[in-house]
């Protein structure tokens, strides 16, 4: 695997946040950094999958019912 160094500029208190969670993990803080940059793309990429799958049940007229989406809001009316 190649890799290819990059600077991003943020606050002093995440910094320090971040090299708390690398010390306690006994990692780097480039570790840590690579760790959410690859969940946060595997995230993105779930939400991208999901929507696109919603737009091709839209497309194809695939729609919850009214009565269904009644049983859904009402399930959460109270919590």
């Amino acid at each position: 695997m190649t890799t290819e160094a990059f600077s991003v500029r943020t606050e002093r208190k995440k910094v320090r946040k971040l090299d708390k969670l690398a010390a306690q993990q006994d990692r780097s803080r480039n570790y840590l950094v690579n760790q959410a940059i690859d969940q946060y793309l595997e995230l993105l990429a779930w939400q991208d999958e999901r929507i696109k799958e919603g737009i091709k049940a839209a497309d194809a007229g695939r729609f919850a019912s009214d009565a269904e989406m009644d049983a859904i809001f009402n399930k959460y009316k109270d919590a």
